[in-house]
């Protein structure tokens, strides 16, 4: 099958099947569900391709709402991420709808080349990319091991082909001081409000050395439960975020400094601990984005140029971390949201209007003849074959 074929095939296919993704997107972006807990998203992302006879691995590495379905035997392994997890609050504000729908359709849509194009497709439904990392937890868990290359697609109000991502850790950080009646005796206690009120003036102050790239934001999530009591417990998250693995570590470490000195100051303890894997950088494959991006100006879309992207705002994913393996892409396909961007009402409402619509069929319609178009170019191909080799 030649790649004009196979490209016409798989475009078929979406087009025939984009009633079952609108459904599926829209039915994902009406009962949102946060990370980890996203059993009937789960669920509905896997029955079109279970229909279609995917070979279903339910609870992929241990993780509840994750799973593995492949199709095919072919030598070259692509996988296809869906995400389905949703924002506290404010629903699928971040469009994971979409990027579940267009992940079925692609898939869809490859398992009808799989045996011409000597592939095999795996689509990898990934849990808790909000928070929680379940790509890292299935790469640690071996689910990307045979996987050459990985696509998927994010939604936003631009059009991205080679969209890239700050690299993140979270921390939590807890102080432990001691009670005492806050008028009576209160050179008795260890304020651990107190603690936090320091460390939080010290990053303040850091701020003017971060370096470019570096961010951190963090919220008090136990400032103590009466004003009468010296609070003896105080906690807080923090999100760090950097241009780089490298650069994060540093970011790291001058954190902890700034969260040692609000223990120092106020004689308190402290206990500094993860509370997810970290995210690496997003560093997209030049061929696949390219390829991309030519798919986008066929389908009329008009990306943003490649001197505009890499000045354009980012935020982390943990699509990184598959990046920093193999091959892989991450493109950000545009909706109209009225002016609202992710993470906002707006954008989530967005999430099931027509652009969007129009974003879950285009989307796997390009997801799909990027695919096609490595396994039929054998540069590409043995390309992405050596460096899988190589890994192992």
């Amino acid at each position: 099958m030649s790649t004009a074929t196979a490209s016409t095939t798989v475009e078929d296919v979406v087009q025939r099947r984009r009633g079952d993704l609108i459904e599926l997107s829209h039915s994902i972006h009406a009962e949102p569900e946060l990370a980890f807990d996203e059993h009937r998203s789960c669920a509905k992302t896997q029955a079109l391709v279970a229909e279609r006879g995917f070979e279903i691995m339910a609870a992929a590495g241990g993780l509840d709402t994750a799973f593995r379905a492949e199709y095919g035997s072919g030598s070259l392994v692509v996988g296809i991420c869906a995400e389905y997890d949703a924002l506290p609050g404010i629903g699928h504000a971040c469009g994971h709808n979409i990027i579940a729908a267009s992940a079925v359709g692609a898939a869809l849509a490859l398992a009808d080349v799989a045996d011409e194009l000597n592939l095999t497709v795996v689509l990898l439904g990934t849990p808790a990319e909000e928070a929680g990392g379940g790509k890292a937890l299935m790469l640690d868990a071996g689910l990307f091991d045979d996987i050459a290359a990985t696509v998927m697609l994010h939604a936003g109000p631009l059009d991205i082909a080679r969209a890239r991502s700050l690299a993140l850790s979270q921390v939590a950080v807890v102080y432990s001081g001691r009670e005492a009646h806050a008028a009576v005796a209160p050179y008795l206690g260890l304020n651990a409000a107190d603690a936090i009120a320091v460390s939080q003036v010290a990053i303040g102050l850091l701020r003017q050395q971060f370096a470019p790239g570096q961010m951190a934001h963090g919220i008090v999530t136990d400032g103590g439960q009466a004003t009468n009591v010296i609070p003896a417990r105080a906690e807080m998250e923090y999100t760090m975020r950097a241009n780089d693995a490298w650069s994060l570590r540093e970011l790291e470490g001058r954190m902890g400094d700034c969260f040692r000195a609000g223990a120092v100051a106020t004689g308190c303890e402290f206990d500094v601990r993860a509370t997810e894997p970290s995210y690496l950088e997003l560093t997209p494959d030049q061929w696949l984005a390219d390829t991309f991006r030519a798919e986008m100006v066929r389908m009329g879309r008009s990306p943003v140029a490649v001197e505009i992207e890499a000045a354009l705002p980012l935020g982390s994913t943990d699509m990184g971390n598959v990046t920093q393996v193999m091959p892989g892409i991450h493109p950000i396909v545009g909706i109209d949201a009225g002016g609202a961007s992710i993470h906002q009402p707006g954008f989530a409402a967005a999430a099931a209007g027509p652009s969007a619509d129009k974003a879950v069929v285009e989307g796997a319609i390009m997801l799909a003849r990027t695919v096609v178009a490595l396994a039929e170019t054998p540069a590409e191909r043995d390309r992405v074959l050596r460096l899988k080799a190589d890994r192992a």
